[in-house]
């Protein structure tokens, strides 16, 4: 039976890297599939890994009705015989319902690659949807780690290595050593709660604050 499956984890636990193998294991067997992304680090309409992989996307907009795309697509006589969505957590609930649609009334599997939680710990609602409405659940098993060597099990945005709590949901980055532009990072839950980037601890055990007292 087709599925709605959700892939989930943090950033750099290799979500965009399975979604590109899991398009070339199918299309390497004749297979066609449709690519849905949003807000791709690599530009508008490619999904890429920062493995340096890239092709080419739909680039999905407010108010697309991937069903309809998919609908469209198929009744002009192409094919279609998989669904792949990254940066799924960017899609609102309403297209990730059209995705559920896409599986239930086109009987074509769809495969959903996201984050489940901002920078501050809440779920986006693309992948809040997902989790509601998916056959399966699946947590990658690449496990990003936190600065600290433990599991990083949240994302931080930073500025200048600083960790932010505040500001709009999504803007678009990526991990950086920049001083002066967004960027994100992993975090273990511990030094997500403590606000404790790898900038902020380097500078941290730099302090004499902190050096022993002989």
């Amino acid at each position: 039976m087709p599925e709605l499956v959700f892939f989930s984890g943090t950033m750099d636990c290799g979500k965009s890297t399975l979604a590109l193998q899991i398009e070339h294991n199918r299309s390497a067997r004749g297979l066609v599939g449709m690519i849905f992304t949003r807000n791709d680090r690599a530009g508008e309409g490619k999904l890429s890994s920062r493995l340096g992989l890239v092709t080419d996307a739909v680039e999905v907009g407010d108010r697309a009705d991937l069903y309809t795309h998919l609908v469209d697509h198929l009744t002009q006589g192409r094919r279609a015989d998989y669904v792949i969505a990254d940066e799924a957590q960017f899609l609102a609930p309403e297209q990730i319902d059209q995705l559920a649609r896409v599986v239930d009334d086109l009987e074509i599997d769809v495969y959903a690659f996201g984050i489940t939680t901002d920078f501050r710990s809440k779920l986006f609602p693309g992948s809040q949807r997902l989790v509601e409405l998916a056959d399966r659940v699946e947590v990658l098993q690449v496990e990003a780690l936190c600065w600290c060597g433990a599991r990083a099990t949240h994302n931080a945005r930073t500025v200048g290595g600083v960790m932010v709590v505040e500001g709009a949901q999504v803007v678009v980055g990526d991990v950086t050593d920049s001083t002066d532009e967004v960027g994100y990072e992993v975090l273990c839950r511990r030094h997500h709660r403590r606000r404790m980037t790898a900038t902020t601890a380097r500078a941290a055990t730099l302090s004499p604050d902190v050096l022993p007292v002989t």
